[in-house]
């Protein structure tokens, strides 16, 4: 066929004067698959190259100082990473990918679901259209000011215009979305959709001057359980309220989309997201599966013990629950299952050993909260080793107890030395990724985002030239994933921002914490409380979306309540943690069970003791603070 093909493409250069016009077509049609993808493969070399010619020109160049390089490439890669950021929430748009709550639309007719997605789409539509507006409008106000950045004194309007850009590009992915959402829908879907968004909208005009956090929470309640995203949930709930009562006004959020991420802490997300999808699909995974099973594959349920080790080192690179998951999980789920192990608990050890991987440094829901709550991204890395550890170790036993009373062995009756030792020098340039990214922070060499940068590099330069286990190909795929994931985190933080303006305005953070403090004054008891809370929103809230929502709204709190900011950070992402194995929101759950092709209720079925030993630790790591603070109390 292809070299048919081929012939014909050639007799129609020769003689058919239409090809050029084909060819255009054929060009549009490129440009509109991989616009956004090319640009952010770019924009993620770029970065990671420049902030790694930082921490080289500062420790391998000590006496070259290169144009005052670190000012000028912190301040590019910024402003790069921006755009990247709504460039990667455009082709976020276009995947299909976000994070939103369809426990309760899932239950409705199929009909009713297609309308409520239309009338979603007209919602994010006219919301884009906003930020596009008045993002031009400030734009255009910073160059009759003649603003410039800083560092290298270029006009402001030039990264400033990332949010009308991006904005812009949102739109024409959200009308692409609409069009193949409406082109085969019937007469009464379309009216049904029409009528749902009328509906939505009415309070606006009949209510009048209402309450601000009537409505910005009802409204965010509203469009979170008709399934929108929940990044544009919290913005358009803010738009809606701000319609309402003119609580702020509107051009505060295209300035609040751009400078709530112009945040060089902030960058360390992508770079770990990314440092960990490229590490994790090619031989540093095996290899750090071959030194776990020497180590403990020779004891009952050593595959189970060798997943949960294998997830605390993979969690030291990818700091990431769902991809330790997938990562380990194509491989170990099927090796158990062949030795015997039952299908449930296998895929069941895989998920909760996943969620170790929020709590082991580095983590991403670490750096969101830091930047959130505006605490030190390096001591909460520091506070998560020891509950990390802790829960490895409390997995490990129960795994061990559960599979000697039921048989599973592994295939290896005896521990050697000899080849644990070789599998150790084997593994040992996985084992140095760790060593890198907390080695350098802790020594005082990195930030948490060069170590994450330079994670990354390592990454590429071991996977291209060591190992030989990644191509150009896989770069290109493995950035542009690593865009997507980023940014739809990104954006929900420059959501959250534009939401959490209306909560510090209203002090709604100081209106929960008496109301809590009303209940009881009792350190314990509210505690137990908060605990509570955020174990019921894990199950239908993504961890991610939990933190820069309730963070603003809880840390006040714990601080009144004498809770130290960094040990409620633990407490916060532990809660949330165990969130990835409870449904019906559990990531890991899901990612899991998709990779050993078993229903959802045979992995829930085999997770219950686990589940149990998770709760017990998090009881530990509340009540005992020194788990988390301990370590911290040793830095400077």
């Amino acid at each position: 066929m292809e070299h048919g093909s081929a012939t014909v493409d050639k007799v129609k250069d020769q003689g058919n004067p239409i090809q050029p016009i084909s060819n255009f077509r054929k060009f549009i049609g490129i440009l509109d698959r991989r616009f956004e993808e090319v640009l952010i493969v770019a924009g993620f070399l770029t970065f990671i190259i420049l902030i790694n010619l930082q921490v080289i020109n500062r420790y391998a160049l000590p006496f070259i100082d290169i144009a005052n390089i670190t000012t000028w490439t912190e301040e590019i890669s910024r402003y790069i990473f921006i755009f990247v950021s709504f460039l990667g929430a455009s082709l976020a748009i276009r995947k299909g990918e976000s994070i939103e709550v369809n426990v309760v639309m899932n239950r409705f007719p199929d009909h009713v679901q297609r309308a409520v997605k239309v009338a979603n789409s007209l919602f994010m539509l006219y919301f884009s259209y906003i930020m596009l507006k008045y993002g031009a409008e400030l734009i255009t106000f910073q160059l009759s000011t003649n603003q410039s950045t800083p560092a290298l004194s270029i006009p402001m309007a030039i990264p400033y215009s990332a949010v009308p850009i991006g904005f812009g590009l949102m739109i024409i992915r959200l009308i692409q979305k609409f069009y193949m959402d409406t082109k085969d829908m019937e007469m009464k879907e379309g009216l049904l959709a029409t009528a749902i968004a009328l509906a939505v909208i009415l309070p606006i005009g009949v209510v009048g001057q209402g309450s601000i956090t009537l409505f910005l929470f009802g409204y965010f309640v509203l469009f979170i359980l008709i399934g929108m995203p929940i990044a544009f949930s919290l913005g358009i709930s803010t738009l809606a309220t701000v319609f309402a009562t003119d609580a702020i006004p509107i051009d505060f959020f295209p300035q609040t989309a751009f400078t709530s991420i112009d945040n060089f802490p902030i960058m360390a997300i992508p770079f770990f997201i990314a440092a960990g999808i490229i590490m994790g699909g090619g031989k540093i995974i095996k290899k750090l599966l071959h030194l776990s099973d020497e180590l403990l594959g020779f004891l009952p349920g050593g595959l189970a013990l060798v997943a949960i080790v294998t997830s605390m080192f993979f969690s030291a690179i990818s700091g990431s629950g769902p991809a330790t998951v997938a990562a380990i999980g194509t491989i170990l789920i099927p090796a158990m299952v062949k030795q015997g192990y039952n299908a449930g608990f296998a895929t069941a050890v895989i998920a909760t050993a996943g969620s170790i991987g929020v709590i082991i440094p580095p983590s991403n829901p670490m750096v969101i909260y830091g930047v959130v709550g505006q605490q030190s991204i390096s001591k909460l890395f520091i506070a998560g080793i020891l509950p990390g550890v802790l829960t490895g170790l409390v997995l490990i036993v129960v795994s061990y107890v559960i599979s000697k009373k039921n048989g599973w062995q592994g295939e290896k009756t005896s521990f050697n030395m000899k080849s644990m030792v070789k599998a150790t020098w084997d593994a040992k340039l996985a084992l140095l990724v760790p060593i890198i990214i907390l080695g350098g922070i802790y020594g005082g060499y990195m930030t948490p985002t060069e170590a994450a940068a330079v994670a990354a590099a390592y990454g590429l330069i071991i996977g291209l030239f060591v190992y030989k286990d990644l191509n150009f190909k896989g770069i290109y795929r493995s950035l542009s994933k690593a865009g997507v994931t980023s940014s739809i985190i990104i954006l929900l933080i420059v959501m959250a921002s534009i939401f959490g303006r209306l909560i510090t305005l209203e002090r709604i953070a100081e209106t929960v914490a008496s109301f809590v403090l009303s209940i009881s004054e009792n350190k314990f008891i509210i505690l137990l409380l908060l605990n509570v809370l955020l174990l019921l929103v894990g199950l239908v809230m993504e961890a991610l979306a939990a933190i820069v929502i309730l963070t603003p709204i809880l840390l006040p709190m714990a601080i009144e309540l004498g809770v130290d900011p960094i040990h409620f950070g633990l407490i916060m992402i532990f809660n949330l943690a165990i969130g990835f194995i409870t449904p019906p929101v559990g990531v890991n759950l899901f990612v899991a069970a998709s990779a050993a092709k078993l229903k959802i209720e045979d992995v829930i079925k085999g997770n219950k003791i686990l589940l149990l030993a998770m709760l017990a630790v998090l009881g530990l790591v509340t009540y005992i603070p020194q788990i988390s603070m301990w370590l911290v109390g040793f830095m400077k």
